[in-house]
């Protein structure tokens, strides 16, 4: 089988972000070109932020998910443009909620309780278990939640 570059995008969008498993790196936005050079398959990979500690999980993940298809990768990463929350995609979005984490929007906090629904809500810190999300309670539910802040 000739491998593509549709077919690595295709197996890393099973791949799952090390720190929310719900959604995969293609989802997240983090995988921003596949392209092969002369002979090697190259990854270039955006983080969410320049100091993310999964960084070089997410590297060894991809080349060992790419292993399993017989293919051998470089994994590049790659700062600019940076990462934005933009970049996660539709499904991605509802992934996140439905896990329990208020997808990002523009107007800078969550919309609603991706729990209960309820807009009544509070910032409770501006960090997260991870610096690119926020700590949120709702008024109604009296839920704690994180929020993907927007990047």
């Amino acid at each position: 089988m000739q491998v593509t570059a549709q077919q690595i995008r295709t197996w890393l969008a099973d791949v799952p972000d090390p720190e929310i498993p719900v959604i995969s790196l293609v989802e997240l936005g983090v995988i921003r070109d596949v392209r092969q050079v002369d002979a090697q398959w190259e990854v270039d990979v955006s983080p969410t932020y320049s100091g993310c500690p999964a960084t070089s999980v997410i590297a060894q993940t991809i080349r060992e998910a790419l292993a399993e298809h017989g293919v051998s990768v470089a994994v590049n990463q790659t700062l600019s443009p940076p990462w934005t929350t933009d970049w996660i995609s539709q499904s991605g979005r509802e992934k996140l909620e439905a896990y329990g984490i208020a997808p990002p929007r523009a107007a800078g906090g969550p919309e609603r309780c991706p729990r209960c629904h309820s807009a009544d809500l509070e910032r409770l810190s501006q960090f997260g278990s991870t610096p690119c999300k926020a700590q949120w309670r709702c008024r109604t539910c009296l839920e704690p939640f994180e929020y993907f802040k927007c990047l």
